[in-house]
């Protein structure tokens, strides 16, 4: 197990869900990043998302678009955040998923890019836009026990598409919880307790649900299926308006998670 099917493992043995958030790596610097990974391992964030700033983030709404054109605009590209990571592991072992688009493996090399998220341990990688048919060049490097794992993402419309997407899958599956892109306030799909439920059923790893969440309370009615949920735009536009204050998102993250597990 790497440290994602670990911790998922340790949260189930504790029947608990799991707390997974995302932030843009290179915000509000690289230091500045560092310091928020490891107060979020402090206060109990279970995995961190780290986004890699791409110029066309397509499945992200308008806050992590923004976020990852600021992080461009500060110099931040993947080579940095390698190094970032690989300083951090000195000190932190909080389980780490790239979220990323292709474009940013294939100009770094695919085979390269593996090797060295091997080496610094980065533990999962989410590309939106690399669909299930065209995931055999990077899976072909992925075998190795200290590669990463490839999370695999279902929608509301993916029905046909579940037995294929989650066969072999590691990790934990991302359920998409709305069409469109990230940080809708437009609310959840009108059968996303029937969907979830589904994928539940056909899943043999935990089931988490992103997309659109703010409070523990968005996920009360659907709690008894998903074992975990992510947050990302709201996280990351808490972060700016609280200006990085790790007393505040630490706080977040504390509240989050009780609420999550009462």
């Amino acid at each position: 197990m790497n440290r994602i099917e670990a911790k998922l493992a340790e949260l189930k043995s504790k029947k608990e869900k799991a707390f997974i958030t995302y932030m843009t790596a290179g915000l509000p610097d690289m230091e500045g990043c560092q310091k928020i990974i490891k107060a979020q391992e402090e206060a109990g964030t279970d995995i961190l998302e780290l986004g890699i700033p791409f110029s066309d983030p397509v499945a992200d709404g308008p806050v992590i678009q923004d976020a990852s054109y600021r992080s461009i605009l500060k110099g931040t590209n993947l080579t940095k955040v390698f190094d970032m990571v690989k300083e951090l592991r000195n000190s932190c072992e909080i389980p780490i998923v790239f979220m990323m688009y292709y474009n940013t493996i294939l100009h770094y090399g695919v085979e390269k890019f593996v090797n060295t998220c091997s080496e610094i341990g980065i533990d999962g990688l989410i590309i939106p836009d690399l669909p299930f048919e065209e995931q055999g060049e990077l899976k072909q490097y992925l075998g190795d026990e200290k590669s990463p794992v490839l999370i695999q993402l279902v929608s509301p419309v993916s029905k046909e598409r579940v037995p294929m997407l989650l066969k072999d899958a590691r990790g934990f599956v991302y359920c998409v919880s709305s069409m469109g892109v990230t940080g809708q306030a437009s609310g959840f799909h009108k059968n996303v307790e029937n969907y979830l439920a589904e994928v539940k059923n056909q899943s043999d790893i935990p089931v988490m649900m992103g997309f659109g969440i703010k409070t523990a309370k968005d996920v009360e009615n659907v709690k008894h299926t998903i074992d975990g949920c992510i947050v990302g735009s709201h996280f990351i536009q808490l972060m700016e308006d609280a200006e990085y204050n790790i007393e505040k998102i630490k706080n977040y993250i504390i509240e989050f998670k009780k609420q999550l597990n009462e």
